[in-house]
């Protein structure tokens, strides 16, 4: 479990591709200090487990699916990516719940200065949208961001000067894909809404049919 506040920007060092799956070196001393073998690290949102280190760098596979449905497949040596460990049970919570399952991309359609803020505008697809709702959270790039606009297919976050500087969102451009998830606890109720409604109504006939 994750809470979406970016602890580093660490520099991807090498890439290993096939036609499916990654395996990818991310250069972060930071992330290091106190990882073992089989720890969870996020990168740009996605969960990823450390397949080996040292103490300069961190390893992991990225497997057929990840790569498939979010942005590291467009990954390249050098390219910056936002990176979390995973909470510690005794640690602060200052995001929300985040799993680090990505729910698909979203793409940067515009981004705008506000006060100190910079607005950006994110084009998504409406099976995400569904998910979002104004004033509630969503994770991208791994960061935990309050969603200030949803429209059917696209939503609207708001950056201070912290996380513009101290994550990569700040470095994207208009066209760039982002990762993102949507709410956790959003997803659920909403699934169980929708099995619940389609469930029957128990009625004596229902139970007659069925046997009882």
């Amino acid at each position: 479990m994750f809470t979406g506040i970016i602890e580093d920007i660490g520099t991807v060092k090498t890439l290993q591709t096939d036609q499916q799956s990654m395996k990818i070196t991310i250069l972060s001393a930071k992330m290091v200090e106190d990882v073992k073998l089989g720890d969870s690290i996020a990168v740009n949102g996605v969960c990823l487990t450390v397949t080996n280190f040292t103490d300069q760098e961190l390893t992991m596979d990225v497997m057929p699916e990840t790569v498939k449905a979010t942005n590291l497949q467009q990954l390249a040596v050098g390219d910056p990516v936002n990176l979390e460990r995973a909470m510690p049970a005794n640690g602060r919570f200052g995001g929300h719940f985040v799993a680090g399952h990505v729910d698909g991309v979203g793409k940067i359609v515009r981004k705008r200065p506000l006060a100190n803020a910079v607005y950006i505008d994110i084009e998504l697809s409406e099976d995400l949208t569904n998910y979002c709702i104004p004033k509630g959270s969503i994770t991208i790039d791994g960061t935990s961001l309050t969603l200030f606009h949803v429209e059917q297919k696209s939503v609207t976050v708001s950056l201070i000067p912290h996380t513009y500087k101290e994550t990569i969102l700040g470095m994207k451009k208009i066209g760039a894909l982002v990762n993102i998830e949507t709410d956790l606890v959003g997803k659920y109720i909403l699934h169980q809404l929708k099995h619940s409604q389609e469930a029957p109504t128990i009625t004596r006939d229902f139970l007659v049919q069925n046997g009882f």
